[in-house]
């Protein structure tokens, strides 16, 4: 395993330094509307592709597309989003349940933004939940990883978790892997990741409570998360609440 991920994890580190992510890099605040699109943008595309733009206009060319596919991914996670939230039986549940125990979650700290590193979302206990809208292509990813993030939420509202200790870390990570159905048979058998039938469950969420950790400030290396993740496994893994067992 290298130090880089190779699959998109959450990163759920929550200090005043470490924000659960970084700004993206800023862009002019444009109406896409007011850009290039149909018969001209088709032209502009044709002659960036072909060298016939000065250098100024290759510069403005792929402004205007970046904007155009940040705006077009922030729309489809938007309506993701709210599909989600609305009708899947598990992101539903984990709702009532964080509001039960005082918490609030709704369209309005669940946001959708650009994210430079590779991971499909991450929490905060001050802003919320961030899903990376370039990262997150489909509406079941987007509903696995809206799910590992509440798991994250309903732990920090429970159990007030201290996010720079990291066995406190490691526990909400492999259960929010273990809970979120980001580890279920199909999903791993889709990445080729499934080596035993038996086991894959546990393997998948072992690894990717691992990687997270390793994201954590506090963290020195594969290594010393491995042995924390080792350490919290047993109890955390078979504590489901506020699910009475694993569903997905």
């Amino acid at each position: 395993m290298s130090d880089k991920p190779t699959e998109t994890v959450s990163v759920s580190v929550a200090t005043p330094a470490v924000a659960a992510t970084e700004p993206a890099p800023s862009l002019p605040v444009v109406n896409p509307s007011s850009l290039p699109s149909g018969f001209e943008w088709w032209r502009q595309t044709m002659a960036y592709k072909t060298g016939f733009m000065s250098a100024e206009e290759s510069v403005q060319y792929e402004q205007d597309r970046l904007i155009k596919e940040r705006y077009a991914e922030c729309l489809s996670c938007e309506k993701n989003k709210q599909w989600v939230m609305a009708y899947s039986p598990t992101v539903r549940f984990m709702k009532d349940q964080i509001e039960k125990i005082g918490g609030d979650i709704s369209s309005n700290n669940v946001f959708c933004d650009h994210c430079d590193d590779f991971k499909a979302g991450g929490f905060h206990p001050k802003y919320g939940i961030l899903v990376c809208q370039n990262h997150v292509k489909s509406r079941s990813h987007l509903e696995d990883t809206l799910a590992h993030e509440m798991v994250h939420y309903y732990d920090n509202t429970k159990f007030k978790v201290d996010w720079m200790n990291l066995k406190h870390h490691a526990c909400s990570e492999i259960r929010a892997s273990t809970l979120s159905g980001e580890c279920r048979m199909m999903n791993e058998l889709m990445k080729g990741k499934l080596a035993r039938l038996t086991r894959g469950h546990q393997e998948c969420a072992k690894r990717r409570a691992i990687l997270s950790v390793m994201a954590n400030p506090g963290c020195k290396d594969e290594a010393q998360a491995t042995q924390v993740v080792n350490e919290v496994w047993d109890s955390c893994f078979n504590d489901t609440r506020p699910f009475d067992t694993i569903y997905r």
